[in-house]
Formats: structure tokens, C-alpha cells, sequence
């Protein structure tokens, strides 16, 4: 019997078992290998803290509006899959079993679609040779970190903060230098990810829970600040350190989700003072790209791709943890108690 995860209340996890359907001709059908565990949207999710545990979003209104508590379950988590193709339709063409695929789907031991149709990322296609699974999982993670890169803007030349250095700081830090960024500094308060982000090509790596990073970064710059800082914490009192660390009239990509209110940020001193823009980056909920119709998230999707196939973009070490998927709850519960122990978690399949 096959199982999907399901989460069935604030920290209520249940392993569903079911049965597969019959292959259509314009289907595939792929096993899973490994699915990836979200440590903002899916851990916010799971706790009960994220708007949807007692809203719901209306597509129209673009506003959250109250909903009765406890609608959202049971829900399916996840959106980071990689499987391999074990079924082919008989009208589907350019797919072969043992194809390497990425979906955006949840934590499952098999997905069955329609590469005629389009995802949240773009039709489905077979990963390119030499793309490892362990690399694939990065996939969504690695369009968040591009489009944040893309919201930021950076010119050749600039310096760059990026605060947060979990799995889309560290491929934010790649990608700005691919974009230009002449000076990169790189702040959080572990010290494993700080010395992972100086390996991955940061210039420096800045500890907040030891110093002022803000005073640190404006007093080593002419411009007397980052050109563009990028939060990619979920943390307010980050977003506000990454406001106090850029220049007069520099730029602020919010890249995090973040939760609950924001006591932290003071937008009665350096934002209001220095004229700083900030800038929400979101890819996804139909939110186009700022350069639509030149990119969309099916181009970003396959630039990452294509960035991670040729080695440009790594993601070497940042796997730390694999957990099967009949011990998922203590995959999350590592996450929920202990997020500062993991850089990436992620679930593997008795099919791989």
C-alpha cells in the first residue's frame, strides 16, 4: 500500500494510505526519491501560525478574510518532489521510464500528471543528465532565491547583505554574484551556516547575536551602506537589521514569510530616515514576475534548472537530514524544536 502525508491539525501528521488509479494515455506516473521539507511555508503550516489555519485567501480580492477555524484540514504539505518515471502513456512522447522528474507537488510516494499541462513552474519535463536528486530538491527553493535576486535588481558593482542563511540565502549569495555583486556579506547568527555561506562565495560572514551588522556594514562602505540587502529569514527583527544595514535610498528585498505581527521593525527610523524601498518578492499565488512577460516562473524554474545542471549554482552539503517517510513526524518535530540543527531536511521513498 502506498502513503501520502497529510496534516490533520496544528502539529497532526497522518500517513493516508491509497490506491493507484488507472494510467490515462496523456499520464505519467513517477515514483518518488526524495521530497523536501519547506522549513517556512510547510513548518508554518504545520504549527498552526501561518494565515491559512484560520483565513482563506480570496483570489479575487487579493485579501485574506475569516474563515471557520480548522477548515484547512486535512491539507497535503510539501511542494519540493523528485521521482523517477515508472509509467509512460501510450499518447505521451519524449518521457522514458527511469526519467528523472521535479514536481511541485506534496510528500507522496507517487504522482501521477499531465506533462500537457502546466504547473505553478511550467509543463514537466526529464531533469537534464547529470542533475542529481540530492540537487534537484533545491528546485523550488532555488526560483524563490532567483526571483528574490531578480525583485533586488543588482548592477554590476553592487554590494549586497543577504540575511538568513538557510537554503535560499545560500543560493541567493551564488546568484547575486552570477548577477554582478561585487561585495557580498552574509548574516546569521550559526555559525555552520555562516562558514557554509563563506565556502558557497560570500565575502564576509556576519554574526547578529555578536555584533551591530548594520554599523559593521555601513562603516566598510564608501556609500555608507548595502546597496541592496535581501531577508530571506521570516524574521521582522532581520528585516529590520537588513533596512538599518543599506544605504540612503537603498533597496530592501523581503523575501521571507513572515508571521504574525512585526514588533520588531521600527519604521520610524532608518526606513523613514534613509527613503529605503522595500520590496515583497513572491513567485508564485499568480503574482506575475515584475518583468512580465519576458520571464514568468516557467523561465525562472528552467534557469534554475540549467544553472544547477551546469554547476553554476550549487548545492553541495546543504542536505543534512533524511528521515523515511513513515518517521516524517520526527522529521518535523526535529524542524519545530530544533531548526537551528538543520540547513535542509528532506524525506526518501522505499521506491528510490
Amino acid at each position: 500500500m502506498r502513503h501520502e502525508l497529510q496534516l490533520t491539525g496544528p502539529r497532526q501528521l497522518a500517513l493516508v494510505p491509497y490506491e493507484e488509479r488507472l494510467l490515462q494515455p496523456d499520464e505519467i506516473r513517477a515514483g518518488a526519491v526524495l521530497s523536501g521539507i519547506s522549513h517556512g511555508t510547510e513548518l508554518n503550516l504545520y504549527r498552526g501560525t501561518a494565515p491559512f489555519h484560520n483565513r482563506r485567501f480570496d483570489p479575487d480580492l487579493r485579501l485574506f478574510l475569516p474563515a471557520a477555524e480548522g477548515a484547512l484540514y486535512p491539507t497535503s504539505l510539501g511542494y519540493e518532489w523528485v521521482g523517477r518515471v515508472i509509467e509512460v502513456g501510450a499518447e505521451v512522447s519524449g518521457f522514458a521510464v527511469g526519467d528523472l522528474i521535479h514536481l511541485p507537488l506534496g510528500h507522496r510516494a507517487t504522482h501521477t500528471v499531465r506533462p500537457a499541462e502546466r504547473t505553478m513552474i511550467g509543463r514537466v519535463e526529464p531533469l537534464p543528465p547529470g542533475l542529481t536528486p540530492d540537487a534537484a530538491i533545491t528546485l523550488a527553493l532555488a526560483g524563490v532565491a532567483l526571483q528574490a535576486i531578480h525583485d533586488a535588481h543588482i548592477k554590476v558593482g553592487d554590494r549586497v547583505a543577504v540575511f538568513g542563511l538557510g537554503v535560499i540565502g545560500l543560493l541567493a549569495i551564488q546568484l547575486a554574484r552570477l548577477d554582478g555583486a561585487a561585495w557580498i556579506d552574509a548574516i546569521d547568527p550559526l555559525p555552520g551556516r555562516r562558514a557554509l555561506a563563506e565556502r558557497l562565495g560570500a565575502d564576509r560572514a556576519l554574526d547578529p547575536a555578536a555584533e551591530d551588522v548594520a554599523y559593521a556594514i555601513k562603516t566598510a562602505s564608501l556609500q555608507r551602506g548595502a546597496d541592496v540587502a535581501i531577508e530571506l529569514s521570516g524574521s521582522d527583527a532581520a528585516l529590520h537589521e537588513a533596512v538599518r544595514s543599506v544605504r540612503v535610498a537603498g533597496t530592501v528585498v523581503a523575501g521571507g514569510f513572515y508571521q504574525g505581527g512585526a514588533a520588531a521593525l521600527r519604521l520610524g527610523e532608518e526606513w523613514h530616515h534613509n527613503r529605503v524601498t522595500m520590496v515583497s518578492s513572491m513567485g508564485v499565488w499568480d503574482c506575475p514576475h515584475r518583468d512580465y512577460p519576458a520571464w514568468d516562473r516557467a523561465r525562472v524554474h528552467a534557469t534554475a534548472t540549467q544553472l544547477l545542471a551546469e554547476g553554476r549554482l550549487r548545492a553541495d552539503g546543504l542536505i543534512t537530514h533524511r528521515f523515511p517517510l513513515a518517521a516524517a513526524a520526527d522529521a518535523y518535530a526535529l524542524l519545530d524544536r530544533h531548526p537551528a540543527d538543520a540547513v535542509k531536511v528532506v524525506l526518501t521513498y522505499e521506491s528510490a
